[in-house]
């Protein structure tokens, strides 16, 4: 069984070596169990230490199943990960943020639906079994209830936590949706989420693991407005096109 681990990155020089390590270390626990990991990492431009930082820990270890994409200029969290996606090549690919929040450990809870005929396993902290260690600040979770009810009106139904950055896909699927996804940013999930119904995936919610890492790229106003504006444009798109346009 092959599994690429996919982490988008942005302005995250200062927390990378504690991460590469966790990573290392999930990769020689899924290796004794059969599973071989290779991880691809994607710099969304940023203006810190953040690409050095990786190569440099990369070269120490001399380890080819780890890689590193870049672009000079910032395109946003959606662009970052599809570029990810469609580099990607193990027949399980997790979509995980830089911070780890959730445990790597996790994705076989993720893999345990897609097991039972699931395309799309969805991390979740707002399903029952998910285990919040330390919550966000209040503003974020106000933030957080107003996006899913934007959400609700970009006619995503039925889902309690598109946001997770905590996602499992088999490969063929992955490569379809994102080949064809256009939300560059925050939103992605969303746009992902409802193309794959559309398209007759089955995708799910798991519950799992979360803790806020007390740094986010997510900035209330400015990613917030963006975040609004993008699922407007994702609302008219499908009202105007159809659901999977």
């Amino acid at each position: 069984m092959t599994l690429t681990l996919v982490i988008p990155v942005y302005k995250e020089h200062l927390r990378l070596e504690h991460s590469i390590r966790q990573i290392v270390a999930f990769m020689s626990e899924e290796e004794a169990q059969g599973v071989e990991v290779d991880v691809v990492f994607v710099d969304d431009g940023s203006p810190d230490a953040s690409a050095m930082v990786i190569n440099t820990l990369i070269a120490d270890r001399e380890d080819p199943r780890m890689r590193l994409l870049r672009y000079e200029v910032n395109r946003g969290k959606g662009f970052a990960v599809r570029t990810g996606i469609l580099a990607a090549g193990g027949e399980w690919i997790l979509m995980s943020d830089a911070d780890l929040s959730t445990p790597l450990q996790d994705w076989r809870k993720l893999k345990a639906a897609l097991d039972a005929g699931a395309d799309i396993a969805c991390g979740s902290r707002a399903v029952r079994g998910s285990r919040i260690g330390k919550p966000p600040p209040i503003h974020r979770r106000v933030l957080s209830r107003i996006f899913n009810l934007l959400v609700h009106l970009a006619g995503v139904h039925g889902f309690r936590d598109t946001q997770c950055g905590f996602k499992l896909f088999r490969a063929e699927p992955a490569k379809i949706l994102f080949e064809r996804l256009r939300t560059r940013r925050f939103a992605f999930d969303v746009e992902l989420i409802a193309m794959a119904r559309d398209l007759g995936y089955r995708v799910v919610e798991v519950p799992v693991r979360w803790d806020y890492s007390g740094h986010s790229t997510v900035k209330v106003f400015s990613s917030g407005g963006r975040m609004l504006v993008d699922l407007m444009i994702l609302a008219m798109r499908r009202c105007l096109f159809g659901r999977s346009a």
